[in-house]
């Protein structure tokens, strides 16, 4: 038996998603090419992989079973082409997703591009970590910042995290909000308030998670889904035409007509991680993770605060060697 790694990408691609149409989309095939391959795998191994109705995806017990060897014989594949690349592969852009404009983000890439002037190093500004999960999997994107305790379990497990920060959490306020007066927000004083938190935005769960956690018996509530807004400005039109407090970090960039206040009794924590892909090469890799840790202890932002607040589950996260 010769199972072609193509086929193996095929099955891990359906089995992240467990859907066709985004397995397919994410490995750039068509759909019925995507379905061939799973049935000649299928064939191959003499069993079936998934189960298949007109609602749902799943995997079957073998194909739960073949799960982590296929992940392994194509990390190990993807680190043999790794290993014998042409130097000229490494000399393309790094292309790393800051998420939103934030002064941590951009002071890492600012050192990276200082310590590697030789590699060119591109900003994106278009996801949640969730999102950018999908794109380092699918090779599109080389590293990313957010949540790593956010991600699904089996997408953490085919990537690497180095914590960053423990990014103190903000609320942005209308400016004739009542609270709009206060130098920073107690946490309970937004008790009975409705505050935006990305819920609806498939690229940003792990943020809504995140507030869902920090407000759960606070009498604070999460806005529902408001219109999904790309770029600054759209973003501005929307929060104020709808007027809710909106959870943001502290480096948020100010936004006309509204005032940004820190959240405090308890400091609220975003556990910020540089996370990449297993197996992934690049000099510029190397740049990031050097900078991420020269400004993380120049700067102190690794200590937690006495009064700060962090789900345990991040906590841990975050206390892991990376």
């Amino acid at each position: 038996m010769n199972v072609e790694p193509r086929l193996l990408r095929a099955f891990l691609a359906v089995a992240d998603e467990l859907h066709f149409t985004r397995a397919a989309a994410r490995l750039y095939v068509a759909q019925q090419a995507l379905s061939r391959d799973i049935r000649r795998l299928e064939r191959e191994l003499g069993t079936e992989l998934f189960g298949r109705t007109t609602r749902q995806v799943t995997l079957t017990a073998e194909g739960a079973r073949l799960l982590p060897y296929a992940r392994r014989a194509i990390e190990a594949q993807d680190e043999l082409l790794a290993a014998f690349a042409r130097p000229a592969a490494e000399a393309r852009p790094l292309l790393v997703d800051v998420n939103s404009p934030g002064l941590v983000t951009e002071q890492v890439l600012a050192r990276a591009r200082e310590l590697a002037p030789e590699c060119e190093l591109m900003a994106r500004y278009e996801s949640g970590l969730t999102g950018a999960a999908a794109e380092l999997l699918a090779g599109r994107l080389d590293m990313s910042f957010g949540r790593f305790a956010g991600l699904d379990p089996a997408v953490r497990e085919r990537l690497v995290q180095q914590p960053v920060r423990y990014e103190p959490m903000a609320v942005v306020l209308p400016e004739d909000h009542p609270l709009a007066g206060l130098d920073a927000v107690p946490l309970d004083r937004l008790a009975g308030e409705t505050v935006y938190a990305g819920a609806g935005n498939p690229r940003t769960p792990e943020w809504t998670d995140l507030a869902r956690r920090l407000f759960a018996g606070r009498g604070i509530e999460i806005a529902p889904p408001a219109p999904l807004a790309v770029g600054r400005e759209e973003f501005r039109r929307i929060m104020t035409k709808y007027r809710n407090p909106v959870l943001t970090a502290v480096d948020f960039p100010a936004m006309p007509g509204s005032v940004l206040r820190p959240l405090v009794d308890p400091v609220p924590l975003s556990p910020v991680s540089l996370v990449w892909l297993k197996g992934r090469k690049h000099p510029g890799i190397q740049a990031v993770r050097a900078a991420a840790r020269e400004l993380a202890e120049s700067g102190g932002w690794l200590r937690r605060p006495e009064n700060g607040w962090i789900p345990a589950t991040d906590a841990l996260i975050m206390m892991s060697p990376d």
